[in-house]
């Protein structure tokens, strides 16, 4: 079986101008009948499907549209995943799934992915629309990085569990920049890309690029701070510089030349530069926010057949597996050393698993600002929604 690199993945989607989804169910190996297994609170049944929501091209999979990863967790548990890439930025799929949430609903799906530097994820715990984890079914959950035990969100990691972090820097084209823009200075005011830069509908993202730039700290936002990075985004777009805000569907308009810069986060561009050598991705000069995208089990999925699922993609093997493919930076401990045998070149990527140098120039947006009314109703009214 030849596998697709994710990086020809996102070429295709690029020429063919729209991102690519896995449609219905994943063709797997494996049986079709339920597994039984007994934790501390008894037998427990799995279900025979996992519905799974995530963001564009954020699986490891083959030509054939089938993830090994997925694959492996129906060997070995008899769960066929049905896989969906219908999340393009927390926003919308937030609006699309709370009126039924709200409702007592179920959105018929077990798990979804959401970011962190967004409020979405509190907001869903908050209103008590997210099942608690089974972590009888997660020990496993023992190889979480430590630094992201204790989010502000979900302190005790009742309610979630990172599936990977990225870093925001700036993406460039160098066949329409030449040299790579490093600054922010450049991408919102240099008349020579006019028109073809895009920041990102997140706020924490692209708010954290311009607000380092502006010598002000993300991780504590004030009025002050807000409003002078929210009038220099204004300006930009007012000028014609920036064209859009986009979610993850960046990656085709800069792949093809429609884009010379953008915001962007660092995985998507460090495998479309491994296709596209006119592609390069940076770190801004002044630094960029890390952030941490996590699987929920919304109010009525299978909390046990999702945890099983998490416990499954936490064991450094499966995790290390995952990182090669997607570029983005792993959570679990371990995963570092079993990427070495696999691909010694990725593991020594800081992009994909930190160095101190790296982490230093990064800041985690302030959780306060990601819920302030007055900022969300202005990036809102900025970005047109």
């Amino acid at each position: 079986m030849t596998d697709l690199t994710r990086s020809e993945l996102l070429r295709r989607a690029a020429l063919g101008g729209a991102a690519l989804s896995i449609p219905g169910f994943l063709a797997a190996c494996g049986g079709d009948s339920n597994t039984a297994a007994t934790t501390t609170a008894g037998p427990k049944e799995l279900a025979k499907t996992l519905k799974f929501s995530n963001w564009t091209l954020y699986i490891d999979r083959d030509e054939k549209t089938k993830s090994r990863t997925l694959d492996q967790f129906k060997q070995k548990h008899g769960v066929t995943v049905q896989y969906f890439e219908d999340i393009n930025d927390n926003a919308t799929y937030f609006g699309k799934i709370q009126r039924p949430l709200s409702q007592g609903q179920s959105i018929d799906r077990d798990i979804v992915v959401l970011t962190d530097n967004s409020r979405f994820p509190g907001l869903l715990i908050q209103r008590g629309w997210v099942e608690k984890l089974d972590k009888s079914a997660i020990p496993n959950f023992a190889n979480l990085q430590d630094s992201l035990k204790s989010p502000s969100f979900d302190p005790d990691r009742e309610y979630s569990l990172p599936w990977q972090s990225g870093i925001t820097g700036i993406a460039s084209n160098l066949k329409l920049t030449k040299t790579p823009v490093t600054s922010v200075d450049q991408l919102l005011e240099d008349k020579k890309l006019k028109g073809k830069v895009t920041l990102l509908t997140e706020m924490a993202d692209t708010m954290s690029v311009v607000m380092l730039a502006n010598g002000d700290d993300p991780a504590k936002v004030d009025d002050a701070a807000f409003d002078k990075a929210l009038k220099r985004i204004q300006s930009a777009v007012d000028s014609g510089q920036v064209r859009q805000f986009t979610g993850n569907d960046y990656t085709g308009p800069l792949s093809r030349g429609d884009l010379a810069a953008c915001i962007s986060w660092s995985g998507d561009v460090v495998q479309l530069t491994a296709d596209n050598p006119n592609l390069q991705w940076n770190l801004a000069e002044s630094g960029g926010d890390i952030w941490t995208d996590n699987m929920l089990i919304p109010k009525g999925g299978d909390a046990y057949t999702a945890s099983t699922f998490m416990n499954f993609v936490y064991d450094p093997k499966i995790a290390a597996q995952l990182a090669v493919y997607i570029n983005y930076v792993s959570p679990v401990k371990g995963a570092k050393e079993e990427a070495r045998k696999l691909d010694p070149a990725l593991a020594d990527n800081p992009l994909i698993f930190p160095d101190e140098e790296t982490l230093s120039k990064t800041v985690i947006f302030d959780s306060e600002a990601l819920s302030n009314q007055d900022y969300l109703e202005k990036w809102q009214s900025l970005i047109g929604a």
